[in-house]
């Protein structure tokens, strides 16, 4: 299916044309056929002599309806510009001109109407004056076809050059990410609440899971059945006018500009960098707009860089992305003030002083086609960002930019990374300097170190700097067990243990060789000793040897029993028998008696 929505001044047939093309009465309201004129947004279908099938969606042309003429050319992908030919180029044919080129609406034809009405001289004059008038937006190649709603003449020409147009509109993403802007809710009887609008992206599916947007707040919805111009559908892809049947929210809480979006996939924008698009210079227009983009109208407030470059603070979240558009209208005249393209819709707060012209500096170098560069940018600005989120952001490259690594879902600035590296080898080096007995620096404190998103970075950027991680440490590579100033002291205490295993050091023995606390901390860390009580400590091979030995008795055994087999002292075998409990390598049977667990 295509979409395409009419254009054009009040009273300049648009919906008769439709009528006549369709065979349906666009008008839904009693109001607009008793005074022939369209209020709110109509809809109409038809199939072409191709097959294809183009739904309408008729615009009202009077400029008090602008903001209804505005949600239905919004989410249109093409255009059908309306001009009367006995009337000629008129004051609302200027606002719909300026808003076709403010949204980039770029596939279309022009159709001049009741030509019934007068000569082949004046034709010629209207579309001439139409070509010139719509030179300046995506238009301005557009075919113009003559015809009469009335008589039938030129009909027949409209189509062929309609399935023309269409045949040349590039296929939107059907596998891409939902985002239905909402023109219409409504109830109806035994199944609840229904919303229409034209979907521009991804496919629905009857089944699917989605969140209606609306403001601030997002509500998880059942898509319950589907509706495509009036017949149930299993799915619809894109671009198509579709009902969809809604599960999980009331009518009441759905209104024009409201979203149907498929979840955690868009970014909840509020704040915008934009560059001008059409219209005026940024520097003129007013700081308080109107701002139109899908089915919604909104208050902003618009923040000048320059006059080209600017920040737009929304009044609730939408979900956008770079290479929207949007226009602006001026809400006391209803003047279309122009259009502008998003940049950002995730842009960086403005806190110091000239943060403003480096950020309009750095908009000005930004080509919005050009997605490795916006990738880039993206990854530079933020020093790692998951690709996901970069999709999110509407950067969703095949390619990774060379200024870019990848580890694993990460997108890492090289910058980012190499200053990551740098920082922890600065930090293991002054640690190791400031304190020789300390193994290392411990991953936790590394990661709050760096201020790393992802712990799961840490890995890589250990690997980077050529430091060693050894039991969770990060380490000076080539220490190995070395305990610095201490390392003296406990490779004799290792001699003497070696020679006799269960003959612990006296607290005399440690502070002769000067070993504290912190240095059989310090021991144990490194594996070198094992420390079964504060002060009391063996080797790490001391466990092992001495189940050798208890294996031997008669079992059970009685903690003197065991004292006499390994040749030690109750200070030494009390403490080893209850670490040996601990492990399940040795049982107690009761108060006195233990035995080896086989």
């Amino acid at each position: 299916m295509f979409v395409v929505a009419t254009a054009g001044h009040v009273d300049h047939g648009k919906s008769t044309l439709v009528r006549a093309l369709t065979g349906m009465e666009p008008d839904r309201w009693a109001e607009e056929r008793r005074r022939g004129l369209t209020i709110d947004l109509g809809f109409a279908w038809t199939t072409l002599a191709s097959g294809r099938q183009v739904a309408f969606v008729d615009v009202p042309g009077h400029e008090r309806f602008l903001p209804n003429t505005l949600a239905g050319l919004g989410p249109a992908p093409v255009v059908c510009f309306v001009v009367a030919a006995d009337e000629g180029w008129r004051s609302q044919s200027d606002d719909h001109r300026d808003a076709v080129a403010a949204l980039g609406i770029s596939h279309g034809l022009v159709v001049l109407t009741r030509i019934d009405r007068v000569g082949e001289h004046r034709i010629g004059e209207v579309s001439a004056q139409t070509r010139t008038e719509l030179s300046q937006t995506g238009l301005q190649d557009a075919p113009v076809v003559a015809v009469s709603a009335v008589d039938g003449t030129g009909l027949p020409e409209l189509r062929s050059a309609l399935d023309d147009v269409l045949a040349a509109v590039p296929p939107p993403r059907a596998d891409g990410r939902v985002r239905l802007w909402v023109d219409r809710a409504f109830p109806v009887s035994g199944a609840g609440t229904v919303v229409t609008g034209t979907l521009t992206s991804g496919t629905l599916t009857r089944g699917d899971h989605l969140e209606l947007r609306t403001g601030e707040r997002s509500t998880p919805v059942v898509v319950r059945g589907l509706q495509c111009c009036g017949e149930p559908a299993a799915s619809v892809a894109p671009a198509a006018r579709v009902a969809v049947n809604l599960r999980g929210v009331a009518v009441d809480d759905v209104h024009r500009g409201a979203t149907l979006t498929t979840p955690d996939t868009w970014c909840s924008a509020g704040i915008l960098d934009v560059r001008r698009s059409t219209g005026a210079a940024l520097g003129t227009v007013p700081e308080q707009l109107m701002v139109h983009v899908g089915t919604a109208a909104m208050p902003a407030r618009l923040r000048r860089f320059d006059d080209e470059h600017a920040r737009l603070a929304l009044e609730r979240p939408l979900p956008l992305v770079a290479g929207d558009r949007l226009l602006l209208r001026d809400p006391g005249s209803r003047r279309v003030l122009g259009g502008v393209l998003v940049l950002d819709a995730d842009p960086p707060a403005l806190h110091r002083r000239g943060d403003a012209a480096r950020r309009s500096a750095a908009l000005a170098d930004l080509d919005p086609d050009d997605h490795i560069a916006r990738a880039s940018a993206e990854v530079a600005r933020r020093g790692a960002v998951t690709r996901k989120r970069l999709r999110v952001l509407g950067c969703d490259c095949a390619a990774v930019p060379a200024d870019v690594r990848v580890i694993g879902e990460w997108w890492v600035h090289a910058r980012t990374h190499d200053a990551w590296r740098e920082r922890l080898q600065a930090a293991v080096r002054e640690l190791r300097q400031r304190d020789p007995l300390a193994a290392g620096l411990s991953r936790g404190a590394a990661v709050d170190l760096l201020g790393l998103p992802d712990p799961v970075l840490l890995d890589e950027v250990v690997r980077s700097t050529g430091l060693a991680q050894r039991n969770g440490l990060i380490q000076l590579p080539g220490l190995g067990d070395d305990l610095g100033p201490a390392e003296a002291a406990i490779a004799e205490l290792e001699s003497r243990l070696a020679a006799h295993p269960f003959h612990a050091p006296e607290a005399d023995d440690l502070a002769a060789l000067h070993l504290g606390t912190r240095e059989l901390a310090a021991a144990e860390r490194a594996g070198r000793l094992l420390r079964l009580r504060d002060g009391l400590v063996l080797l790490p091979s001391a466990p092992a040897l001495a189940m050798r030995e208890l294996a031997r008795l008669d079992q059970p055994f009685t903690a003197s029993q065991a004292r006499q087999a390994l040749v030690t002292t109750r200070r030494v075998m009390i403490p080893l028998l209850e670490y040996l409990d601990a492990r399940g390598w040795t049982r107690r049977i009761d108060a006195v008696q233990r035995e080896v667990v086989r």
